[in-house]
């Protein structure tokens, strides 16, 4: 009798942490399989110190395989699911179809980069959702700061060293915070610029402070950091209109800037409508188990899932690392107590706090809602992250250590062009390799 086989869609949080316990408990007595468009699990919270050039990006890329020794991996994006036939489908990275089926499916396939009705903003802003994405912001930030030390036109070197960041949350803030100090390192190793005004930052969103969904003192402490460094806190207003010249927002104010970087937010994949099944605001509606209704075999948790919060009733659970995580290992417990190990439990979980890594010594964090800022924030931050992360953490402490005490590495590597990441796109995980409209 063969094995059963449980398939996991999606090497996020919760479709990592979903494996590892089933690869710790089973150890060979199921066929467990990981489909992912990739070999490794990205740490995303650390995302913004590679486009700012502290982390090298194998740093933040957890191998699947060197760390989940019971799990077969699938290299793919599956873009269908039969539920009546229990078999899910994909494509390869090289192009080719390939079909399974299943006795248990955990769909776990996360989110994606949320889109607004702006005109211009598809064609001319990037994301921030995979690590195409940061290599890319890295090498363009790098870019545009050499080019405005060369240029001769007085307009285009002060576009040039103007950024736009959309987006006032958990990212956008540590996007902000990081890329000031990057390009303030970058203009003091230019001959050309040392004597030129500081690169221009810009923070712009439509909530009424920075950092929105946190506590007010979080959101105080980021906000006063950000603007001691010179970054411009534009909140209540929003893009009306990007072009290849730069931004208009809704004040009417025109910034001319060739970099603009949105982090409004996420949705969730896309894969989640095509399933034909009750849904909330996109995300797949389940139960306290995290199970599918009508479809007990299927299981979902993480950016895809409406999971109730049991700590909010009438709400669900936010899209966020923390939630994601820990509802990868009880779909992980539930699959085990389908085949008889143990019994269900519901999802329950009170947040603990969080953190806000803001460069240099600078951190906002509540662990256990005690709020928390400067260099101890920092410490509690770091050593958070370093906890949190299932591999590679000497090599990030390494990191953090020679950025202390070494200049940062101003140059470019041009592997990622910026057609391979489009803003539109439902793989931010994955650089397109064909420039659309060339076949």
């Amino acid at each position: 009798m063969s094995p059963v086989r449980i398939v996991i869609v999606g090497a996020g949080f919760a479709g990592y942490q979903a494996a590892r316990e089933l690869s710790r408990t089973l150890r060979g007595a199921a066929d467990i399989v990981l489909i992912n468009p990739n070999d490794y699990f990205l740490y995303l919270p650390l995302l913004p110190e590679v486009a700012a050039g502290i982390l090298e990006p194998r740093r933040v890329s957890v191998s699947l395989t060197g760390t989940l020794p019971h799990v077969r991996l699938v290299l793919g994006e599956v873009h269908g699911v039969d539920l009546d036939a229990r078999r899910v489908s994909w494509r390869d990275p090289d192009g080719r179809s390939g079909e399974m089926a299943y006795d248990r499916l955990i769909l776990s396939v996360g989110s994606v980069n949320k889109l607004l009705p702006i005109p211009g903003v598809a064609e001319h802003a990037h994301g921030f959702r995979g690590m195409p994405e940061a290599l890319y912001l890295r090498d363009h930030i790098t870019r545009q700061i050499e080019m405005s030390g060369a240029g001769e036109d007085p307009r285009e070197r002060i576009a040039r060293r103007t950024f736009v960041v959309v987006g006032a949350g958990y990212t956008g803030t540590e996007v902000a915070a990081h890329g000031v100090l990057f390009t303030d390192s970058l203009a003091r190793e230019n001959t050309t610029l040392r004597d030129a005004p500081r690169p221009r930052w810009l923070l712009v969103d439509i909530a009424p402070r920075v950092l929105p969904e946190l506590d007010r003192k979080l959101s105080r402490t980021a906000d006063r950091v950000l603007r001691k460094r010179g970054v411009e806190i534009r909140t209540r207003t929003t893009v009306k209109e990007a072009t290849s010249e730069g931004v208009r927002l809704d004040d009417g104010e025109f910034i001319a800037t060739r970099s603009l970087i949105w982090c409004v937010g996420v949705r969730p994949d896309p894969l989640v409508d095509q399933l034909g099944l009750p849904s909330e605001r996109g995300r797949l509606r389940v139960d306290q188990y995290l199970a599918v209704p009508g479809h007990p075999e299927v299981l979902a948790c993480g950016d895809a899932a409406a999971v109730p919060d049991l700590t909010r009733p009438g709400q669900f659970t936010p899209m966020t690392a923390q939630h994601a995580h820990r509802q990868g290992k009880v779909a992980a417990h539930n699959v085990l107590a389908s085949l008889g190990r143990g019994a269900p439990k519901p999802y329950k979980h009170h947040d603990l706090g969080f953190t806000v890594g803001l460069g240099g010594a600078q951190a906002a964090a509540n662990p256990l809602h005690i709020p928390l800022s400067g260099p101890l924030a920092s410490a509690i931050s770091r050593g958070y992250h370093l906890t949190a992360m299932p591999g590679n953490r000497v090599r990030v402490a390494t990191d953090w250590l020679l950025d202390a005490v070494l200049p940062r590495q101003a140059v470019q590597l041009g592997m990622v062009p910026p057609w391979a990441v489009p803003l539109d796109t439902e793989s931010p995980e994955v650089a397109q390799t064909v420039r659309a409209g060339r076949g």
